[in-house]
């Protein structure tokens, strides 16, 4: 069977990487598009009404390349799906995004500004994530130096996903009074592969060129970390994104553990023990996730075209000509084929996966 993975953006590549929320570019002040969503999935024979509420960036958002209209199935409504399923009720899926926006900006314009979204009565889950744009501005940064080497924007953009991941979770548990599950989603690594090339800039200490993805892969390692271990000090769960996109799901070293079961954050291993582990010990079972192996011979692609964004099947959203706030509702598109928890393309596409990866912590009652 053949599944609509995405819709291809039919704008200049350069305008789509400006405004995704994973954007490589400029000050992301600059280059920001708000893409909010309010979609209630209906379920037959309920009345009852429950709400999952989504802050972040293009990821979130479901950006596919255009600033009017976003996928509907992004992850947050299909773990509304999920949970329409296992509560037997309506799932009011609120998504407050911006696309092309750094941690601060989602902290200060979304989390708080819009928390009146989380503190409807009916709410019952509430996820975000942050950091893509802080991490990937850096790396364009650092992708476009010569001479020598200046690491200062990478560090700067794991200091500031550090502190504003922190203090959203800080605000959601003091906003999100009715609701019963927290998750945070942490980074997949997009353009891994494209990552593997030397820089055009010099190391101090070595004299040599660096290879970009050596570089980028530890700081994005330390973001995933400290999103995990602050999940565990807020009391929030922590949807491994890194693990469930860039390992594959068998066995590929023969250690005996499933590649992206064993690339997951572990609660209570170091820091420095969780970077050397999976940018070293399991560095060879990191794979771009744009070839997303589901066994040794089948592989999906859980990336867009533009490299950044996740893989979405079904219909859009529109949110105004240059952006906004669209709404409606329908029935969910799985309804007695959730078997196990899992619909039947749940790992065939990236927001499929991202969707299913939030949903295994869903409560087993509203």
């Amino acid at each position: 069977m053949k599944w609509t993975r995405f819709r291809r953006s039919k704008l200049p590549a350069s305008f789509a990487l400006a405004t995704a929320a994973l954007a490589i570019g400029s000050a992301a002040s600059a280059n920001t598009v708000t893409q909010n969503t309010s979609w209630t999935i209906d379920r037959a024979g309920t009345t009852a009404k429950y709400r999952v509420v989504a802050y972040g960036d293009s990821i979130y958002a479901g950006y596919y390349g255009s600033i009017s209209s976003v996928a509907r199935r992004s992850a947050p409504w299909v773990d509304g799906e999920y949970l329409s399923q296992a509560w037997n009720s309506d799932i009011e899926v609120i998504r407050r995004t911006k696309s092309g926006a750094v941690a601060s900006d989602i902290y200060n314009n979304k989390i708080v500004a819009e928390r009146s979204y989380m503190q409807a009565t009916n709410t019952r889950v509430v996820t975000f994530e942050m950091c893509g744009n802080d991490a990937l501005q850096a790396r364009s940064s650092f992708a476009g130096q010569s001479g020598t080497c200046n690491y200062g924007p990478l560090d700067t953009a794991l200091a500031n996903c550090t502190t504003y991941t922190q203090l959203a979770m800080q605000a959601i548990n003091q906003y999100a009074t009715t609701a019963t599950r927290k998750v945070v989603s942490n980074l997949y690594y997009p353009g891994y592969a494209a990552d593997d090339g030397l820089a055009n800039c010099t190391d101090s200490a070595t004299g040599q060129r660096p290879n970009k993805q050596n570089v980028m892969f530890p700081y994005l390692a330390r973001m995933n970390w400290r999103a995990c271990n602050f999940a565990n000090t807020y009391g929030f769960a922590c949807a491994d994104s890194f693990a469930q996109y860039m390992g594959a799901d068998y066995d590929s070293n023969g250690d005996g553990q499933i590649d992206s079961d064993a690339l997951r954050y572990v609660q209570g291993e170091s820091e420095n023990a969780y970077v050397a582990r999976v940018t070293g010990t399991l560095r060879s079972t990191v794979r771009d996730a744009n070839t997303h192996f589901a066994n040794a011979s089948t592989s999906y692609d859980y990336i867009q075209s533009d490299n950044t964004h996740p893989t979405y099947t079904g219909s859009t959203v529109y949110v105004g000509l240059f952006g906004g706030t669209g709404s409606g509702s329908g029935a969910a598109t799985y309804t007695t084929q959730i078997v196990g928890g899992k619909n039947p393309i749940w790992n065939t596409l990236g927001h499929e996966r991202m969707g299913w990866a939030l949903s295994v912590f869903n409560p087993a009652a509203p």
